[in-house]
């Protein structure tokens, strides 16, 4: 299976320049980990409020005319959703997401807002793949499919985050970075791992939708069903099973992928929203969680990167987190 380069990763940087922004590093002082300097790559702070803006842009931006002309069409339960919305917009390109009812409510409406087509589905009793596929035959021409992760255009694109990564510190050491499909990771430890062979890049999830871990330690990719992974807090990360390609990359470059209980992530969201004064979605504060837990067994490291990968939470939710004697 052919894996990104670090020419594409370069290219697709070149690409989204015009629609996502390099975001800074932010230090955050976390004093029981001693010496060692902590700092906060905020994708919360992208125009749509997450890094998918990165490979959804990367791939609308590669699309030929003729494709453009046809539209695209995406599944996504939401930051995804609202990354394809965003430069569909920028591009003048029609598009319509599938998302699931239990998405966000406010990646619902602001991907609406942002003038796509949206089309629900209930996770519980369906499949969006097999959604995207029937909307794909009622066409005589038909949208292009831009997924959210098995896609070399988007994992190339997700992977410019670890190329400013590079770019602000080059003692980087170990980056810590959320896994739902795979994406995010694969990009960004395909484009460490040429820069600086030596750094550590780990994954992340919750206890309850691990099944990237799971994949990885087995060897093979396992699936877990829609009910296990709805229970996790960490909606962005609530992908049923990694893909062949994000596979491939994350056994080629990843070093491995740790997991944290739903108490450990939602104190490390409020230490987000009252410390380092950032709006985070559950999902963004999985690498604080593990930093936190798994310190000890961790590569060592004097420099660290914890991904924020959105911002895009109901106010609802954010109120829980906020109030710790809610957590479960």
């Amino acid at each position: 299976m052919q894996l990104i380069t670090l020419t594409d990763i370069e290219q697709a940087q070149q690409r989204v320049r015009s629609l996502a922004r390099h975001t800074p590093l932010l230090p955050m002082m976390l004093p029981e980990l001693g010496p060692e300097q902590v700092y906060l790559k905020p994708e919360n702070l992208q125009p749509i409020g997450s890094f998918k803006i990165r490979g959804a842009g990367n791939r609308l931006m590669a699309l030929t005319a003729e494709e453009r002309a046809r539209g695209v069409l995406a599944y996504s339960s939401g930051n995804h959703a609202q990354g394809v919305a965003y430069a569909a917009r920028q591009l003048s390109i029609r598009a319509t997401i599938i998302m699931p009812t239990n998405a966000p409510r406010v990646k619902i409406e602001n991907t609406r807002a942002l003038g796509a087509e949206v089309v629900l589905y209930d996770p519980a009793h369906e499949k969006r793949e097999v959604i995207a596929a029937q909307l794909l035959a009622g066409y005589a021409e038909p949208p292009v499919l831009v997924p959210p992760f098995d896609d070399a255009h988007v994992i190339a694109g997700q992977g410019t985050v670890g190329l400013e990564i590079f770019a602000d510190l080059p003692a980087v050491e170990l980056v810590l970075a959320p896994v739902g499909g795979g994406g995010l990771l694969s990009g960004v430890a395909a484009v460490l791992k040429a820069l600086k062979p030596s750094v550590k890049v780990v994954g992340v999830e919750p206890e309850l939708a691990a099944d990237a871990q799971e994949s990885l330690r087995a060897g093979r990719i396992i699936a877990w069903t829609a009910a296990q992974t709805s229970r996790t807090l960490a909606d962005g990360v609530r992908t049923l099973a990694v893909s062949e390609l994000t596979f491939a990359h994350l056994r080629q470059y990843a070093d491995d992928i740790v997991t944290v209980s739903e108490a450990e992530l939602r104190a490390a969201a409020r230490r987000f929203l009252l410390e380092a004064r950032l709006v985070v979605e559950p999902t963004a504060a999985l690498t604080l969680a593990a930093l936190l837990r798994h310190r000890a067994t961790l590569p060592p490291s004097q420099h660290t990167v914890l991904i924020i990968s959105g911002g895009n939470a109901d106010p609802a939710t954010l109120t829980e987190l906020l109030h710790p004697q809610e957590a479960v």
